[in-house]
């Protein structure tokens, strides 16, 4: 699906300003080094700014956002063949993205049964609540390729 790719194209044209930059910068250092650049918090920083880069930075990677409509749109749990299938990408990809949708915890992931190596995967409490806003995206690209 296409919508990967102008998800990627949409964030990538944002004119970010300098001091957003240095911002996410600092901010990112905290959330994912535990460290600070000065060692100092910075109180011009707000630390919701990290996590949604962090989001948007996973669903603007290859498949993740069409996985998940996938999952929302079926609103059953799904086998990852099936996933596979529906999304047309290599295992590796599929694989990647859900472990990284998973730890996110966007998707979860079941085991079929206890003898079974099979899992399952369906779309979190917490996925669902991204629900509208990827369907007003989808329906925000479709109307201005209409346009």
């Amino acid at each position: 699906m296409a919508l990967d790719w102008v998800v990627f194209e949409v964030f990538a044209l944002l004119t970010v300003p300098s001091w957003y930059q240095n911002c996410n910068l600092w901010i990112k250092n905290v959330l994912f080094t535990l460290s600070t650049v000065s060692g100092e918090p910075n109180p011009n920083c707000d630390p919701v700014y990290g996590r949604v880069d962090a989001l948007l930075e996973q669903l603007t990677k290859s498949k993740s956002l069409h996985i998940l409509m996938i999952l929302d749109q079926k609103n059953q749990s799904m086998r990852f063949s099936e996933i596979k299938d529906r999304v047309d990408a290599s295992s590796t990809t599929v694989s990647r993205r859900l472990g990284e949708l998973i730890e996110f915890d966007l998707v979860e992931r079941t085991k079929t049964s206890e003898e079974s190596k099979t899992h399952e995967y369906s779309i979190s409490e917490y996925g669902k609540q991204l629900s509208p806003i990827m369907h007003a995206f989808y329906d925000w690209v479709k109307r201005r390729d209409l346009a």
